[in-house]
């Protein structure tokens, strides 16, 4: 959901229209029996469960457009519309079906996905079923399927989820039971009262649902086209094959992306109630701060793999990425300000492009750089000039980071930044200096390079960014501004009364 999020956050700010959807699909077996072992109505158990999720994304300042629930009276019309159409198009069959059902995934398995009859996932034993079901013809759409990945090379990202999803098809597709008569919590299926359809079924409709689908033409003709999709790695089937076939057999487009992520893992293993080794976002909040979590999290692990969560990793990338070095900036930088310019923050300095000596060497420090080659000093534009071909260095390579859907490097290239400029105060060390032209200099590089800062990592860390753009007296939010216009050197308009910030990154002892 914080990759989601990000990736909204970042498209906003680069002027696009974004219309962010997450929510809670609420039928199935697993959900009836969950509710009925609590001794509640089916819909009573739903409600408590969708506000968990609510509150888990609140706590994650997860800035969604719209909270989708399956049991909405607009869903169940959209998902009748929907397959109404399928079946009218000839690619939904009545039949019986039987094989080996996992509650816990919701979804019939093969006997080699088994482990001595247990779901691998799950560890639960698998039921075996008997009914009569309508099926999706799947099969009759496999030739399209296949046309539509080779045109499209990057429907599904990373290259090795699509690689996943192409040998499925390619391995041979059977049809999909999209129906149950073994329970009645579901939608029901419009030209069969005695049918409900099947939790994954109705579940993947619910993009259409929020869109509009057979109620709001115009919002499906204009986000349709561009949608994009994020997804764990365990529900790639359902949503890289068989929802492009659905989409095609109901006659729209498949989504124009599908993004696949990887499992938060503890120990090793997936998070799971049954293992009891769930981490709440509130209680990691509560003792890193939101952001720090988002950053963690987008950071630590590239989009498609996995990730293994632990205290320990994660106080250690908080001390040594944000308190020992973001934070650490922010305060630096305000405190020489105080100190040397009467509080009062000098302009960013006009530099120019044509100083060869300040192109950035590969593997090479500013400060190492600032020291000249040969033992020949810079000239203070010309230390001014490296920092500022460094930022944009940084800010390219950021933004091309966040456009390939690749935050961990996103992220990256802005924290690396931030060393960078840490590194040029350090050699430039304003502090021992008079004041005077040469330390406005100095100090009005270093805010215009936290400004350009808080515009790379407001995606992944809205609130702290907003706490740096703050911090060095501009009004409003990072998130007002738009990309990449506003990450082009020099805007920074100096003249504003800087009073000391709070800290942004206390430092946490791990114990």
């Amino acid at each position: 959901m914080v990759i989601a999020d990000s990736l909204a956050r970042l498209h906003r700010m680069m002027g696009d229209e974004v219309y962010f959807i997450t929510g809670t699909d609420e039928h199935g077996k697993k959900v009836a029996e969950a509710a009925s072992a609590h001794d509640v109505s089916t819909l009573e158990w739903t409600d408590q469960m969708s506000a968990r999720f609510r509150n888990a994304w609140a706590e994650l300042n997860i800035s969604n457009n719209e909270f989708i629930r399956t049991t909405e009276p607009r869903h169940y019309s959209t998902v009748q519309s929907f397959f109404s159409r399928i079946k009218e198009n000839g690619y939904i069959f009545k039949g019986t079906f039987k094989g080996l059902y996992c509650v816990g995934c919701e979804s019939y398995k093969k006997e080699n996905e088994l482990d001595n009859g247990r779901c691998r996932e799950h560890g639960r034993v698998v039921e075996e079923m008997e009914e009569e079901n309508y099926f999706f013809d799947l099969p009759a759409l496999e030739d399209r399927l296949l046309d539509w990945y080779e045109s499209n090379p990057e429907a599904v990202v990373p290259v090795t989820k699509r690689n996943e999803a192409v040998g499925f098809i390619r391995g041979g597709l059977e049809p999909v039971s999209i129906t149950r008569t073994s329970l009645t919590w579901g939608v029901p299926v419009p030209w069969d009262p005695d049918h409900v359809f099947y939790v994954w079924s109705d579940a993947l409709v619910n993009y259409l649902t929020a869109l509009g689908y057979g109620r709001d033409d115009s919002r499906m003709d204009s986000l349709w086209p561009v949608v994009h999709h994020v997804i764990g790695k365990d529900i790639l089937r359902f949503h890289c094959v068989w929802w492009p076939a659905m989409c095609m057999a109901a006659g729209i487009d498949p989504p124009h992306q599908i993004l696949v992520h990887g499992w938060l893992l503890v120990s090793g293993e997936k998070m799971s109630k049954s293992k009891l080794n769930q981490i709440a976002p509130g209680d990691l909040s509560n003792d890193f701060g939101v952001d720090a979590v988002r950053y963690h999290l987008l950071r630590e692990i590239p989009l498609g793999a996995d990730g293994d969560f632990s205290y320990e990793g994660m106080t250690e990338r908080y001390n040594a990425d944000l308190a020992n070095n973001l934070g650490n900036l922010l305060s630096r930088v305000v405190t020489v300000v105080n100190s040397k310019c009467d509080s009062v923050s000098p302009k960013a300095p006009a530099v120019s492009g044509e100083h060869s000596p300040g192109h950035p060497e590969a593997g090479t420090s500013l400060s190492s750089t600032i020291s000249g080659k040969d033992n020949i000093a810079l000239t203070s534009e010309q230390i001014v000039q490296q920092l500022k071909m460094r930022a944009m260095q940084a800010a390219s390579e950021s933004m091309n980071a966040w456009r390939q859907h690749l935050p961990h490097i996103a992220l990256r290239e802005a924290l690396q930044l931030v060393r960078e400029v840490n590194s040029y105060l350090e050699s430039t060390e304003p502090w021992r200096k008079e004041p005077g032209s040469e330390v406005n200099e100095i100090m009005g590089s270093a805010l215009e390079a936290l400004r350009i800062i808080a515009l790379l990592a407001a995606p992944a860390m809205p609130d702290t960014a907003t706490a740096i753009w703050r911090g060095i007296g501009l009004s409003g939010s990072p998130e007002d501004e738009r990309l990449p216009d506003a990450l082009e050197w020099g805007i920074y308009p100096g003249g504003i009364y800087l009073p000391k910030p709070p800290p942004l990154f206390p430092r946490i002892k791990n114990s």
